[in-house]
């Protein structure tokens, strides 16, 4: 404590290791504003909150900008405080002070180390939860932490709240440079191996800071991600069948890990669950997992006062295999994370993006098949989704989808894709043809509705099957639907790729386009 001029002066240094009292009226930081920190960066403009004595003057600090507001009553009744900062261009590291003036009485924080880039939010269950130290070869990654310093960790807690939160009531990890401790924390404790390699390879694209905010929690559904408004858009609000754990409820993921990060501007998120709903509420998939992703833009784009683009993009693993009996769940589920389309982005889930983890499957994974340890290609699918989506760059980021299925001559289907793609095909036993109706498209194999076609021909452009034997078992009836790559297949060789070792995603598609 010093006196200056008869006024008095109390310094206050916030370092990422120091915990305060959320809420309380010490003059802070929100939790997670810490020293070595990413802040979202130009064309976006950057909020910064923290809480404080209400009636007080906050003035926050950035190089020559001086920005100035008062503490008001949050919330909760607890004095808080928002600046929205100019924006700013990739770099740093930079000092952000900030000084509250209460009647002459002056407090004084500061961050240190802060960069300036693009900040995306990595959410879900436990394949999103899986972490570094689980990976086949973990050491690999924690060898390649210090080539990334400009690449910034967060992992929030895992939390549950009955009501929104509007701060983070734990971290499990604070803002930090990737190294051995920040990465491999162990078994389902810090740090995502998706949403590091996704951050590695965006960092290799970009070359600008890049700041991960891992927020997930294993074993959970959609409705404990979403608001309260996004299940009541599907009908959900009042239908919460889930009692075994309170980590199931509507809601309350929602409440506690993805709401109060609401005021940090961000550039987009990527997101691996749908597990937990293959038995769950599976129908309505369709639905709640769209309007979630519509809700989350509208909340973050509310909550920053517009400083987090209205439709930022949303990148999804459309789920692996897993090495069970398969009574058609995760295969509808797989089609629901589409919205029942097949392919993202579409007009039900525009600027999205998808990686499709199919081809992924490991059986010998030691945490069970339906968490196989490739995460590299997972993450690095969903880069180029992002490159695309998000950034505008013309790199191909989707496998071949079908633009038509034609009955020809002797019995046969001609599959053709757009001219754009140069399909690549690995195995020719995964194309079904539906002849009973109607048909239930996530019916498992072998199927007495689902006839296996398999491929007798094809060339860069186009796939030819042969229905002899379907239309055989068929009787002569009329076969109306055709299907691809809804059951699971060898690791890296499902049936159709494209020139970039991008494979086909699941589809169902009426046989002559009716």
């Amino acid at each position: 404590m010093y006196f200056i001029c008869g006024i008095m002066l109390v310094l206050l240094p916030f370092t990422s290791g120091e915990t305060f009292t959320k809420g309380s009226d010490e003059f802070a930081f929100a939790s997670y504003y810490q020293n070595n920190m990413v802040l979202q960066m130009e064309p976006y403009r950057a909020v910064i909150w923290g809480y404080g004595t209400i009636g007080a003057t906050v003035n926050i600090s950035l190089i020559q900008d001086v920005y100035s507001t008062k503490v008001r009553a949050g919330p909760t009744g607890k004095g808080v405080w928002s600046v929205t900062l100019n924006s700013h261009a990739a770099g740093g590291p930079f000092m952000i002070q900030g000084v509250q003036d209460y009647y002459g009485m002056l407090h004084w924080i500061l961050l240190k180390g802060v960069l300036f880039g693009d900040v995306w939010v990595c959410g879900g269950q436990s394949n999103m939860q899986f972490t570094v130290s689980m990976l086949e070869d973990p050491a690999k990654e924690v060898e390649l932490a210090s080539k990334y310093p400009d690449i910034r960790l967060l992992t929030v807690a895992e939390l549950i709240s009955q009501e929104p939160e509007y701060d983070i009531e734990r971290l499990e990890l604070a803002w930090s440079l990737p190294s051995k401790e920040s990465l491999n924390g162990g078994t389902w404790s810090h740090f995502s191996a998706v949403c590091w390699i996704y951050g590695r390879h965006l960092f290799d694209a970009l070359q600008v800071p890049i700041g991960l905010v891992a927020s997930s929690y294993g074993g959970t559904a959609v409705e404990a991600w979403s608001s309260p408004q996004a299940l009541k858009e599907c009908g959900l609000e009042g239908n919460n069948k889930i009692r075994f754990n309170d980590r199931n409820s509507n809601s309350v993921l929602w409440n506690a890990m993805i709401h109060p990060l609401l005021n940090m501007t961000i550039k987009g998120t990527i997101w691996y669950q749908g597990e937990q709903n293959f038995h769950y509420h599976n129908a309505e998939y369709a639905c709640s997992f769209p309007a979630m992703i519509k809700d989350w833009r509208k909340n973050w784009y509310e909550g920053t006062g517009g400083q987090t683009h209205r439709e930022f993009p949303f990148g999804f693993v459309q789920l692996s295999t897993v090495n069970s009996t398969d009574d058609g769940s995760f295969s509808l589920i797989r089609w629901h994370q589409t919205a029942n389309i097949g392919y993202a982005p579409n007009v039900k889930m525009p600027n999205t993006f998808m990686a499709v983890a199919m081809d992924l499957s490991d059986n010998e994974s030691p945490f069970g098949s339906i968490h196989p340890r490739d995460k590299d290609d997972v993450a690095k699918r969903l880069v180029v989704g992002a490159l695309n989506v998000g950034y505008g760059r013309k790199v191909e980021f989707q496998g071949p989808f079908p633009e038509s299925v034609i009955e020809t001559a002797n019995n046969h289907l001609l599959v053709t894709y757009p001219s754009k793609e140069r399909i690549i095909v690995k195995e020719r036993g995964s194309f079904q043809v539906c002849c009973t109706s109607p048909c239930n498209i996530s019916e498992p194999s072998p199927s007495p509705s689902w006839l296996w076609t398999p491929i007798v021909s094809h060339d860069l452009y186009s796939i030819t099957l042969d229905c002899v034997g379907a239309t055989k078992k068929a009787e002569s009836r009329k076969c109306s639907d055709a299907r691809q790559a809804l059951t699971p297949c060898p690791f890296k060789q499902c049936s159709v790729y494209n020139d970039c070792d991008l494979p086909a995603p699941p589809f169902v598609i009426p046989i002559n386009g009716k």
